[in-house]
């Protein structure tokens, strides 16, 4: 009985020797990013940016592939997003790059959380100016219509809504409705026929001016996502996204039992919160409520 006792002991002295070692490890990557990200956003020239941002992402790669990583918060990384999925079986890293021309790029992967303690990754690689119909398109990793998330909701088993920003073009910036699926095998699939209004959509996409906020965001009491309902400022204008803002009145999608989102329009929304724009744009400025960039 003594033997045992001595035994537990020794391996839980073992493990939590390892835990801080793989700690102290992790805190040397997190300096090794956070100088990086801020050279990569603080940059003025564009292939200065870009070169940085290489860089953070093999550094990143090789963080994230440490033993014990998963549970390492990275807290003062706060230039990108780190979500946690509400099962705690993976986490999900997005950020942009701005461009000159008032694009972006994006980037992103996925830490999964494997039954043998081993650490997978999902790379996400940012197509959106090569894919076709993206409103109703089943995308995987590879073809990836990039967006910084900032929530992440349950759908159902396996499947979860990501709500993201979209800074798009010099004259409009868009906010995302964006499914993601885990296969087997940590497969991904994002875009799902969920939305019950229309079920040939596989996302929502919504576009407005960069001159205006909207709001998108989970209510979890009432287990609905809320937002603005956005209009043209003149019929003639229809199409024309520069030109299209709230108008005041909003709608949700509720999230039914079966794992859909039902439309509901001229809702009442309480506690009413901006969009917060100003956060997503420029990464050095997170809001300090929150851990990590847009968490």
């Amino acid at each position: 009985m003594i033997r045992k006792s001595l035994l537990c002991v020794f391996l839980t002295c073992n493990i939590l020797s390892s835990f801080g070692q793989d700690s102290q490890k992790m805190k040397v990557w997190q300096d090794s990013l956070v100088k990086l990200g801020a050279k990569m956003f603080r940059s003025s020239a564009e292939p200065e940016r870009l070169d940085n941002n290489f860089k953070f992402v093999k550094t990143l790669v090789s963080a994230l592939k440490e033993p014990n990583s998963y549970y390492f918060s990275f807290e003062q990384l706060n230039m990108i997003a780190i979500l946690s999925s509400p099962d705690n079986n993976f986490k999900i890293f997005t950020w942009n790059v701005p461009l000159e021309d008032g694009s972006y790029l994006y980037y992103g992967t996925i830490q999964h959380k494997t039954a043998n303690g081993q650490i997978s990754l999902t790379p996400l690689f940012d197509k959106t100016f090569e894919i076709n119909a993206v409103d109703s398109a089943v995308l995987s990793n590879t073809e990836w219509y990039g967006a910084q998330y900032y929530d992440i909701v349950p759908l159902g088993k396996n499947k979860y809504v990501l709500l993201g920003w979209k800074g798009h073009h010099a004259e409009y910036t868009k906010k995302v409705i964006e499914i993601l699926t885990l296969k087997a095998g940590n497969q991904v699939e994002l875009g799902a026929p969920v939305f019950l209004e229309n079920p040939k959509i596989a996302r929502r996409i919504f576009s407005y001016t960069r001159q205006a906020t909207m709001y998108l965001k989970y209510n979890r009491t009432l287990n609905r996502i809320e937002f603005d309902n956005l209009v043209a400022a003149d019929p003639s204008l229809k199409g024309n996204f520069k030109y299209y803002g709230p108008d005041l009145s909003y709608d949700a999608y509720e999230i039914t039992k079966e794992g859909k989102l039902k439309l509901l329009t001229d809702i009442e929304v309480k506690n009413f919160e901006g969009g917060d724009e100003s956060q997503y744009i420029d990464p050095q400025k997170p809001n300090k409520k929150r851990r990590s960039g847009l968490q």
